[in-house]
């Protein structure tokens, strides 16, 4: 049953239709209207057809399945028949004019045992010889930066094979400029905990395993066999379905405090004004930040100070026997040291079975981090030719491909530089305590994966119901 309250979403990704879809599931769910500036909804969760497949998508093919906020959701939008876990296959880094398989026993590409350390030849002896010191080092402040602290635990290759591809891989940071609460929070917890951060991590991997139930490990990551964007298409379903209405094409412009104690939203195209009881700003923080300018200024200056990287993702279908160094893999990452376009490379179609099809193999590379935008001012051609010219060098190709698609995220990935944690509580305090009614959620705040702008967009909602009881 719906009350008069009425409560503002600013943002139509992940997070905004999660609150979306929390507030209107409750027992006297408010009025909800949710803004959206571009002329789609799910922000970088996004699929196409591609190859005579039905769709391949642009962004995430997958989330973290042993977080429980995606899969909880999608099984409440009847996704649960639907999901399916990639390929376990191996994964590679390419470094020395090869590929290497990385070694077991890593996590976020921090070791966790030595022994597949030992056989990798991804390290070289200095290297490997530098990082089996590790458990007789004596404890050091690393402070908040990831780089560090794995520089002085493990040694420089370590962070430059290992940790430094994986990093990328996930948000196209540089370590070195990375919070290590904010990216690694297991990685900080070891290591406040423990003297060793790799006996530290093989306690913690222990006592996972012991807490779990007797059985097969549950997989790591799912996807809904009809992609992520199938998550989106059901949310927007529900809200809709459950009376809430969606606005694409109309950015929210302003945001100011009336005196009966709600929100006024000024907005470009749909409606003029949206009166508001509580806000939900699902919004990248740049954009946050310019709402928050004229409500205050602190809170809007730490979140315009979030740095983000743009990428590339490039994807392409070529014949299987174009492939003259096919390897039976998820994909292999590139350090960054040696990179020139290509950063990362994903075999879509042996991950996902629903993505085959006789005779063709699906790629999906990465190209861009923070730092560096170069290739995603190259036109579509000469783009298109540089990965080409590095997927020839790492696994040799053939011919052109039958089909390519580039899907360039400006501003994609929010970095969480050192103090990001502290930072971010600050600002939450100080909108809970001068801005009340007030919340945010997305991927710069609290975690940039799929389930964690699930959550936050679900805390953010029951905030402003607690807040609709408090008033």
């Amino acid at each position: 049953m719906s009350t008069d309250r009425h409560v503002v979403i600013i943002g139509g990704g992940v997070a905004g239709l999660a609150a979306a879809h929390t507030l209107l599931g409750a027992p006297d769910a408010p009025r909800v209207t949710l803004l959206e500036r571009a002329d789609r909804l799910g922000g970088k969760v996004m699929g196409t057809p591609f190859g005579g497949l039905a769709n391949v998508e642009c962004g995430a093919d997958m989330f973290l399945a042993r977080t429980p906020a995606a899969v909880d959701l999608a099984t409440e939008l009847g996704l649960a028949d639907d999901l399916v876990a990639p390929a376990a296959l191996p994964s590679y880094v390419w470094s020395g004019g090869q590929l290497h398989p990385l070694p077991d026993g890593l996590l976020l590409g921090t070791p966790m045992a030595l022994g597949p350390l030992a056989r990798s030849g991804l390290l070289t002896w200095k290297g490997k010889a530098r990082a089996a010191l590790e458990p007789f080092l004596p404890r050091y402040d690393a402070g908040d930066a990831l780089g560090v602290a794995v520089r002085q635990r493990f040694g420089d290759e370590v962070l430059e094979q290992l940790v430094g591809p994986l990093v990328g891989g996930i948000n196209a940071g540089d370590p070195d400029r990375l919070s290590l609460r904010g990216v690694a929070p297991q990685v900080a917890e070891a290591l406040e905990h423990h003297r060793s951060l790799l006996l530290g991590l093989r306690a913690q991997l222990k006592a996972q395993r012991k807490s779990r139930a007797a059985g097969a490990a549950p997989p790591i990551f799912l996807a809904p066999r009809s992609g992520v964007s199938a998550l989106v298409e059901r949310l927007a379903a529900s809200v809709v379905a459950r009376g809430g209405r969606i606005h694409l094409g109309t950015p929210a412009e302003a945001v100011e405090p009336r005196p009966d104690r709600r929100w006024s939203v000024a907005t470009a195209g749909g409606p003029d004004v949206a009166e508001a009881d509580q806000l939900v700003l699902a919004s990248p923080a740049d954009v946050t930040s310019g709402l928050l300018a004229a409500i205050d200024a602190e809170a809007a200056a730490a979140l315009a100070a979030i740095a983000y990287a743009s990428v590339a993702m490039i994807t392409v279908a070529v014949k299987d026997d174009a492939i003259r160094r096919p390897i039976r893999a998820s994909g292999y990452l590139v350090p960054r040291t040696q990179q020139r376009t290509l950063a990362a490379c994903s075999w879509g179609s042996a991950k996902w079975s629903q993505w085959r099809r006789p005779g063709q193999t699906v790629l999906r590379i990465s190209a861009g981090h923070d730092g560096d935008d170069r290739p995603l001012h190259l036109d579509d051609a000469d783009l298109t030719a540089a990965v080409l010219d590095d997927l020839d060098r790492q696994i040799g190709l053939d011919g052109q491909p039958s089909e390519v698609r580039i899907t360039r995220w400006w501003r994609a990935l929010p970095q969480y530089a050192p103090g990001h944690v502290e930072r971010i509580d600050a600002v939450l305090a100080r909108l809970a305590g001068g801005a009340p009614g007030i919340h945010l959620a997305g991927a710069a705040y609290k975690g940039l994966g799929i389930p964690a702008c699930i959550a936050q967009g679900q805390a953010a909602a029951r905030a402003a119901l607690a807040d609709a009881t408090r008033s």
